[in-house]
């Protein structure tokens, strides 16, 4: 039985044409997903999300609550943790301002996407609720771009918690996609007292689970995901509770990932580095070869 996947069907004609020089690949956008995780009955469970199927990217596809980075994300904002030049370092990028952006699009996609807010009143403290008809006109405001993520956060007495977040991986979408996203993955704990609910107009489905199993409804083709999805799934699998994971994501490796394609003869062969699971061979019929 075939996995779940996600590969579709233009992708060999796109590799193709990018390697006859008819097709050039654009610049990738900047984002920044987050694994949401919180105690289950049996272990850890991440939040999971199912894009509508009218999704041009990715469509029917599992994934977390994530997005690409507003520029305005890179305004000065009331901040606690790691400073934006440590997690320069860390994530791998040459200015803080560009670190800070990427936290704060993690923070504030979760925020838009889920209803989960990774920030308190203070250094040490997290938002206990944020259900409530003046939070909701807040995140749709946030949603619509009508306000910053820096002046919610003013406006609203709070600071983004940037020590609640591990940073976990980096992927890179492969050339040819006409929509190409540079995105670091996070993981989190679900604060004490929030929930995480499904305010995302992209999915029209949410699911709090264990890895493991997301990860066996994927191999039976039952899941659909994109490789960094189920790539980081597995990663997820070895680690019992959130904090383990949290205390996990210190030794993660942020090499980023891009996928790599090339002709054999009639086939196309596209792979991802380091992850030879996800390795597709295509005919000139279309048909895996």
């Amino acid at each position: 039985m075939p996995n779940g996947q996600w590969y579709p069907p233009e992708w060999p004609d796109r590799i193709r044409a990018l390697a006859g020089g008819t097709l050039t690949a654009v610049t990738p956008r900047r984002a920044a997903t987050v694994l949401l995780l919180r105690e289950g009955a049996e272990g850890a469970e991440v939040h999971m999300l199912r894009r509508r199927t009218s999704m041009a990217f990715a469509g029917g596809a599992y994934a977390y609550p994530g997005g690409g980075v507003d520029p305005r994300d890179e305004h000065p904002v009331r901040w606690a943790g790691p400073s934006p030049a440590e997690w320069a370092a860390r994530l791998g990028v040459a200015e803080p301002a560009e670190a800070q952006a990427i936290v704060c699009a993690a923070v504030r996609e979760t925020y838009e996407e889920s209803g989960v807010l990774l920030a308190g009143p203070t250094a040490g403290s997290v938002v206990a609720d944020t259900r409530g008809d003046d939070w909701e006109a807040d995140r749709a405001a946030l949603v619509a771009r009508e306000l910053a993520f820096a002046d919610f956060l003013d406006r609203r007495g709070l600071v983004l918690r940037s020590d609640l977040l591990g940073a976990w991986a980096r992927w890179i979408t492969p050339e040819f996609e006409p929509r190409r996203y540079d995105t670091w993955f996070f993981v989190a704990a679900l604060p004490a007292g929030q929930r995480a609910s499904n305010a995302s107009t992209e999915a029209d489905r949410t699911v709090w689970i264990r890895p493991a199993d997301a990860a066996a409804g994927y191999d039976r083709g039952e899941l659909l995901m994109m490789p960094p999805t189920i790539a980081t799934l597995r990663a997820l699998e070895r680690y019992g509770t959130p904090q383990e994971a949290l205390e996990g994501a210190r030794g993660q490796d942020l090499t980023p990932v891009l996928a790599q394609a090339r002709l054999e003869g009639d086939q196309v062969v596209l792979s991802w580095p380091g992850h030879e699971e996800f390795t597709k061979r295509v005919g000139a019929g279309g048909g895996d070869a």
